[in-house]
């Protein structure tokens, strides 16, 4: 049975602190209680889907599912030992690597759709907006749902690559879900949303300026799930129990589109109609090194990171 979602903030500072270890494992024949934060929108589809058909407790896990404004907000969950794994972007998992915290991805979660003429996030405008070109973003305000990560990364690099200046882009923080009325009430002049909310908005009649994840690379992978490096070394049969039951929830999500609109609909307040217009991302068990490198010297050149990132360590 699906557990109820427990609304989750940002856990204090990344910084200071200390990964903190698991116990020992269930043992044979128990079911072992794990912690998952994720954000609730269509990239993590597919671990509802897992929890539903029942991979997790195959794998003798009692999953319990709870929410995060982002993946900065779940990397220090993930540190303080409030979750077992989070659900977090690329780029936040780069950042606290960046800052000395020892985390790795243990499986993928979620690719851009490889459709650069409709993907699952976007910049969206009014209708009746002057911006009309990633370039016009100049000079703008951007509300993005945490700052200095893979929204405004990727969004500078489209607007440079359009000509514009990335550096006198206004970004705001923002979450999704009240990204649509903040763009409504005139808040800001543009918002960075990701579907469901997308398709909520553009259905309303803003429009999309840039599709900024598919433009920045179509392969990009967009977020995964990660844990603490000294819990793949104290705990790997548990590590591994997740990594299974993860994967076959990837493989099951991208196999069947159909479930994934409806799962979405028991985590959030999107409408039977919209969610049918959702564009979905791809979910796949391995990570695209070249894109994640590309994402890494972008972050690096925007000032998120300090120095490029160590893929070898932070994959699996």
């Amino acid at each position: 049975m699906r557990r109820p979602i427990v609304a989750m903030g940002a856990v204090g500072s990344v910084l200071g602190l200390a990964a903190c270890g698991g116990g020992d494992g269930a043992a044979d024949g128990e079911m072992e209680q794990v912690t998952v934060g994720v954000i609730p929108i269509v990239d993590t589809a597919a671990i509802w889907l897992g929890e539903e058909q029942g991979f997790f407790e195959e794998e003798g896990i009692d999953l319990e599912i709870q929410t995060t404004s982002g993946g900065a907000a779940a990397v220090p969950g993930v540190v303080s030992g409030d979750f077992d794994f989070a659900f977090g972007n690329t780029l936040s998992v780069m950042v606290a690597q960046n800052e000395g915290l020892d985390i790795r991805y243990v499986t993928n979660g979620t690719t851009t759709s490889g459709n650069t003429e409709r993907d699952f996030s976007a910049v969206v405008v009014p209708a009746d907006s002057d911006i009309q070109s990633p370039a016009d973003l100049s000079g703008k305000t951007v509300s993005v749902n945490n700052l200095n990560n893979i929204g405004d990364t990727t969004i500078r690099h489209v607007v440079e690559e359009a000509g514009g200046d990335p550096d006198a882009i206004d970004f705001v923080e923002v979450g999704f879900p009240d990204a649509p009325a903040a763009l409504d009430r005139g808040q800001v002049d543009a918002a960075w949303i990701l579907d469901p909310f997308l398709s909520q908005v553009l259905d309303e009649g803003s429009r999309a300026v840039t599709y900024n994840f598919v433009e920045f690379d179509p392969e990009l992978d967009i977020a995964g799930y990660f844990t603490t490096a000294q819990k793949i070394e104290q705990e790997p049969e548990l590590v591994e129990k997740f990594q299974n039951a993860m994967n076959r929830s990837l493989e099951y999500a991208n196999e069947n589109p159909e479930e994934v609109r409806e799962i979405v609909g028991t985590y959030t307040e999107i409408s039977d109609e919209l969610r049918e217009k959702m564009t979905l991302p791809r979910y796949r068990t391995e990570f695209d090194r070249e894109s994640l490198q590309k994402l890494g010297s972008a972050a690096v050149k925007y000032g998120s990171l300090d120095q490029e990132p160590d893929l070898d360590t932070l994959l699996p």
